[in-house]
């Protein structure tokens, strides 16, 4: 303890009055890594981050106008191609959104730099977007204002560090895209998920080592080795020394090992079934998975679950984890990569949920010929689900020549001429 003391005093001398470091992150700048990075090999855990990150990467963006006729597409804009073309020179979005979401739901939050520049000549004072950079969570530091020392109190600045060079970054809070977990106390900063369910995710870890130690063992349990006499410690390990090489490894299992006299081997009874390990097991990975809202058969838990049940799961992803998320996402979008003026005219950001509701091809079709015929979508409206090319005369809505409004209705029994008579009485 005394000499850890003087290593952080030490770094807190050499970086005062810069950076603090706690235990955590002198350990990660020393190059030990530290327990909570073990919690991603955990395979649950893994596979639920690979699911949400994977499903926010996959979700296309799309710009919007809200007008007196109702939505449309709107043209694209340079933010509109950085957020969906190319965000930065070495990210696609899909590998950005992807790395957002995997960093937000390991560290609680995620960051991303709008960088800007200004230029005043060629776009007459306009603010032109330059790229969409990740900032690594775990080398961000929120900063609040709460003395106006920047003439705003109140808000808020992300400081970066560079591991590379060290070199100390402050954004201003306009300029960061900061999403965050849905566990959030003040509302500024959320928690991530193995904050509040470590000791299970450790367990399920260990688990699995278990399980991965006795692999390398050859699946058998330890031995109790009885010999006659009386051995000094370094005799005992020689012993079991040469008796391990015979009695584990895969490339042992089933050989027969021949013991001296004088010399017994009892197996130590190990019954998995007997602990209910797997039980066990299982019951940590619906937990770990239930706290990230992942549904049992995305974590290939199909013992309950049938083929319309499956499709009712992804349905239930979607509202219950993905819908959240998504307008999270919409809202920090909206709210720093469109202007004033854009926003006044009714210029928006929006996810395309219906690309984790994709069905087979036959019941696609038939839905979308269902929309058609009852005039909700125009045939090209259909045709573009289908990326097939428009067709003259496909934006006119067709419905069933038989429909009448519901005014009309009993309009078709009624005598010919009796309408007019009633209305030469009331003349």
């Amino acid at each position: 303890m005394e000499i850890w003391n003087r290593i952080k005093n030490a770094w807190n001398a050499l970086t005062m009055p810069t950076v603090d470091l706690n235990d955590e992150e002198l350990l990660e700048w020393l190059g030990i890594t530290s327990r909570d990075k073990r919690k991603i090999s955990e395979v649950t855990y893994f596979t639920c981050m690979k699911m949400l990150s994977e499903t926010m990467g996959k979700l296309p963006l799309k710009y919007y106008r809200e007008t007196p006729e109702g939505k449309i597409r709107a043209d694209p804009t340079d933010m509109t191609r950085l957020l969906t073309v190319r965000p930065n020179p070495v990210m696609t979005p899909t590998m950005l959104w992807s790395s957002v979401e995997l960093n937000c739901q390991h560290y609680g939050n995620a960051y991303v730099w709008v960088q800007r520049e200004f230029l005043a000549k060629k776009y007459g004072g306009k603010i032109k977007s330059r790229g969409l950079w990740l900032l690594p969570s775990k080398d961000v530091t929120v900063l609040i204002d709460d003395t106006g020392i920047f003439q705003e109190r109140g808000k808020l600045y992300y400081q970066y560090i560079d591991d590379k060079t060290g070199e100390m970054y402050v954004f201003k809070q306009e300029d960061i895209l900061h999403f965050k977990t849905g566990y959030s106390l003040n509302g500024i900063m959320g928690e991530p998920v193995r904050k509040m369910i470590g000791s299970s995710i450790d367990g399920a870890l260990e688990s699995q080592n278990f399980m991965n130690n006795l692999y390398e063992t050859g699946l058998t349990a330890g031995m109790a080795m009885q010999y006659t006499g009386d051995l000094d410690d370094e005799r005992i390990r020689k012993l079991q020394n040469k008796y391990s090489k015979y009695l584990t490894g895969s490339k042992n299992a089933g050989k027969i090992v021949p013991v001296p006299i004088g010399l017994q081997l009892t197996p130590l009874k190990m019954n998995l079934t007997d602990a209910q390990f797997f039980e066990l097991r299982k019951h940590s990975a619906l937990q770990i998975a239930g706290a990230f809202g992942i549904k049992p058969n995305q974590i290939n838990n199909y013992e309950k679950s049938s083929y319309a049940n499956s499709e009712m799961q992804q349905l239930a992803f979607l509202v219950d984890t993905m819908s959240y998320r998504m307008k999270a996402y919409e809202e920090e979008i909206n709210y720093k990569c469109l202007g004033t003026k854009e926003i006044e005219e009714g210029y928006y950001y929006k996810y395309n949920e219906k690309v984790i509701l994709r069905t087979d091809a036959k019941t696609q079709m038939e839905n979308l010929a269902s929309a058609v015929n009852n005039g909700i979508y125009t045939p090209n409206e259909a045709r573009e689900y289908l990326d097939l090319p428009q067709k003259e005369g496909g934006d006119e809505l067709m419905v069933n020549g038989n429909y009448i409004p519901v005014t009309m209705v009993g309009k078709q029994y009624e005598k010919e001429g009796e309408g007019n008579e009633r209305s030469t009485d009331q003349g």
